[in-house]
């Protein structure tokens, strides 16, 4: 039976772990706090994320990373960007030598600008070979209550990607293989702003045009970075681009959308975190997406706005009115 690792118990580590035991696979969280892992392992849930949510027998919890790591297969990562490089330096002396890495997460490093694969090979001392990738439009309730979905795992080895492709393919679960792992992490780290900005424009009182409009122009933003950056276009195209783009910017249930639409209605970047439960990756990577956009180069007007907006305090429609001011130019720019 192929085994797997789960470092984190939120809400998409949680579901992801369902997946991969619905698949066949023996699973084991890892959980920094006791309660939660004694709750997963004696009610089958995960009450902090998942309330109310049966998880499969073959999902067990432990406080232990090294019990975790024991046999994986699989390494599943799934704790927030910016926390990885030090938990990964604390764990990865605990993983089996052969074990692939799959990072579920969604952001740049701030500082380095690194995606997070880079930042696994990097600590983990492993090659890119070694690293897989997993995105597209999962939001987690959805999948926990087992709707049909579809994903992209990407690695530079295609035998690899098939080997998860394997692991976590169910009757409502249909994972896509890609090796352009390049292109798939923009397509999931970005996203996350442009829902940021659809949010505040929600939140403003703005129409489905505007909204329209920052999703396409977003998505171009992204190919822009994605093609600078050696990514394959037709990558966001896909599930790993236009798929999750259009998932986290028009649901209720994307962190991002709803923590840019209380911005949109005049709160503060303190109050809206101080309302909001899970982490809303795009709030700390827009800035390393705009870093990583000006390391390369290229223009990325909605992502600098929305920086402006969330670090900056800038009101978002003197924002709207400057982003709208801007010159005008042909389309495929």
């Amino acid at each position: 039976m192929t085994r797997c690792a789960v470092y984190g118990t939120g809400s998409w580590g949680t579901a992801f772990a369902m997946v991969l035991a619905d698949a066949g696979c023996e699973v084991t969280m890892w959980g920094r706090r006791a309660a939660l892992v004694e709750a997963v392992n004696t009610t089958r849930t995960n009450p902090d994320y998942l309330p109310g949510v049966e998880l499969p027998p073959s999902v067990r919890a432990t406080t232990d990373p090294a019990e975790a790591a024991r046999g994986a297969d699989f390494t599943v990562l799934a704790v927030p960007s910016q926390t990885l490089r030090g938990n990964l330096a604390e764990w990865a002396p605990l993983l089996p030598a052969d074990t692939v890495l799959v990072s579920l997460m969604k952001g740049v490093e701030l500082g380095t600008a690194k995606r997070m694969s880079e930042v696994i090979e990097e600590v983990a001392k492993v090659s890119a070979d070694q690293v897989a990738v997993l995105t597209g439009p999962n939001l987690a309730k959805e999948i926990a209550a087992r709707q049909p979905a579809a994903a992209v795992v990407a690695c530079r080895d295609e035998s690899v990607a098939q080997r998860l492709q394997a692991a976590c393919h169910t009757a409502y679960f249909r994972p896509y293989t890609n090796t352009d792992v390049v292109g798939c992490e923009l397509g999931g780290a970005v996203k996350n702003v442009i829902a940021l900005a659809v949010g505040i424009a929600d939140g403003m009182g703005l129409g489905d045009n505007a909204k329209a409009s920052l999703i396409t122009r977003g998505l171009a933003e992204t190919t822009r970075l994605g093609l600078a950056m050696g990514a394959d276009a037709h990558t966001f195209a896909g599930l790993a681009g236009m798929g999750d783009l259009v998932a986290t910017c028009a649901s209720p249930l994307s962190r991002n959308r709803t923590f840019g639409a209380s911005l949109g209605r005049g709160m503060t970047l303190a109050e809206t975190i101080a309302v909001t439960k899970q982490t809303a990756e795009g709030v700390k990577s827009c800035e390393s997406v705009l870093d990583l956009a000006r390391r390369h180069g290229v223009d990325m007007p909605i992502t600098e706005t929305v920086v402006e907006i969330v670090h900056e305090g800038k009101p978002p429609l003197v924002a709207l009115k400057e982003l709208m001011s801007r010159s005008a130019k042909a389309e495929r720019h």
